[in-house]
């Protein structure tokens, strides 16, 4: 019987069989950032073990950062200089590469690697983040963990692991103009619920997969964590070669041409068995925002918020009664109806040069409406500067957008920068829980041409009509 890619990754990875569906799994690559690789990195020292192989760790400053023009180590957050000034003696003690601030490279963890072929087909990678199944776009095994985790990869390049079940998401047809990997991730989680692929790698496939660019891609799989997945992948094809070829940590001259070869046989075999396969049709997703504060609560941006019968199969009528007092919504109310006070543009999720670009498309020529704050923050500094190369920070300034350095800043509050007490805010982030974004904030996820839309209208708007 044939073997799915992510079979073909586990298989030359797994250096024991422990037993039981559990193997222990040589790691390649440790992504580290400063809220939880100190953790990590002094636990280690105190216990006086070396890491065993620097030159395959990679930190950033990402997550407890000021994004605001003119940042220093002095952040906004009250421990926040605590975390980057461990992380940086911690990072420099063991001889890791450390993308710091003032560093060209720096920016969000699962931003900086794909662009640096840091992560590459075939291997495995883990960071204490639970967004690491993003990197899987490029036909890589890699997932999230903890600093207990970290720890241990750190001190011996291996972690034991449930081995999880396949699941195959197999996406027929093409997305129509307007519509985003984002709008698809949002309709997969509202279709299946966000515990649908609880236990599971799933490996995104079919016409409407291969059709997207890598960026898209990683827009996907980075959302498979607001799906339960273990992690999620792609298989790699020519578009990721393209992608990855002359990137600062990609194989070089003959090297290339060895792992490229070595890359093409990383696909699911034509009998390779899932354990669970889902089908949809991609000529079903429209441009979608969530209407509630689970992701799996998303809707159509045409739409009227849905009664509890309609979502009944996955929503308990308690978290659905929630959803609605916590969101000042009711149902039926039409989704456009809501006045928002915020827009935000960033996070791994939504970060990158073509969503900015995308978002400028449509900011062009136009104002953000009085009284909405809106922000754009570019996920990582190489980013930051591509887009400046365009001009497309000043289509952002003219608009009314903020221009930030890069960061997560308010993909999540944590005690730091936030918005406003009960604000509404439309944002590209991948989760919506109570307070995500400051304290009661009510957020509406969305691709980042919702957000510029609904930041000219001054309400939720369908980003097809803004555009036309």
């Amino acid at each position: 019987m044939g073997k799915t890619a992510f079979e073909k990754i586990w298989d030359a990875h797994q250096v024991a069989d422990l037993g039981g569906g559990t193997g222990l799994v040589l790691i390649d690559r440790i992504m580290l950032h400063e809220r939880t690789g100190s953790v990590a990195l002094e636990s280690l020292k105190a216990a006086n073990r070396p890491v065993v192989a620097p030159r395959q760790t990679f930190v950033t400053m990402d997550h407890v950062v000021d994004t605001l023009p003119g940042r220093t180590d002095k952040t906004i957050m009250p421990t926040g200089t605590n975390f980057i000034l461990a992380t940086r003696k911690a990072a420099q003690d063991a001889g890791l590469t450390l993308f710091d601030l003032g560093d060209p490279r720096q920016g969000i963890v699962h931003v900086i690697s794909p662009e640096n072929a840091i992560v590459l087909p075939g291997v495995t990678l883990v960071c204490p983040d639970s967004h690491t199944c993003t990197q899987g776009a490029l036909g890589a095994l890699a997932w999230g963990i903890g600093s207990s985790e970290a720890e241990h990869a750190l001190a011996t390049a291996t972690l034991r692991v449930k081995k999880p079940k396949t699941m195959r998401v197999t996406i027929s047809g093409r997305l129509a103009s307007g519509v985003t990997p984002k709008d698809l991730a949002l309709y997969l989680l509202g279709k299946f619920g966000s515990s649908g692929a609880k236990g599971h790698v799933v490996e995104y496939a079919g016409e409407a997969v291969r059709a997207l660019d890598v960026e898209g891609r990683l827009t996907l799989c980075n959302m498979a964590t607001e799906f339960s997945a273990f992690s999620a992948l792609i298989a790699a094809d020519d578009v990721v070669f393209e992608y990855l070829k002359d990137r600062p940590y990609a194989p070089k001259g003959a090297d290339w041409d060895r792992a490229v070869t070595s890359w093409r046989q990383l696909q699911s075999d034509a009998d390779a068995v899932f354990d669970t396969e889902l089908e949809i049709d991609a000529s079903e997703v429209t441009p979608m925002v969530t209407w509630g504060t689970s992701p799996q609560q998303a809707m159509p941006v045409t739409g009227t918020v849905p009664v509890f019968e309609d979502v009944s199969h996955r929503d308990s009528r308690e978290s659905y009664d929630r959803a609605l007092k916590y969101q000042a919504i009711e149902a039926g109310q039409a989704i456009q109806s809501l006045k928002i006070d915020a827009a935000f543009i960033g996070s791994c999720t939504n970060s990158r040069l073509s969503d900015l670009r995308r978002a400028a498309a449509i900011l062009k020529g136009r104002k953000v409406a009085d009284g909405v704050k809106a922000i754009c923050v570019p996920g990582s500094m190489k980013v930051k500067a591509a887009a400046e190369a365009e001009g497309l920070d000043k289509i952002f300034l003219e608009a009314g957008f903020e221009w930030r350095e890069a960061g997560c800043s308010m993909c999540f509050f944590a005690g730091g920068e936030a918005m406003g007490f009960q604000e509404r805010v439309v944002t590209s982030t991948n989760r919506n829980f109570e307070s995500r974004q400051g304290p009661e904030t009510r957020s509406h996820l969305a691709s980042p041409e919702t957000v510029a839309a609904s930041a000219i209208a001054g309400k939720i708007a369908d980003p097809r009509e803004v555009a036309a």
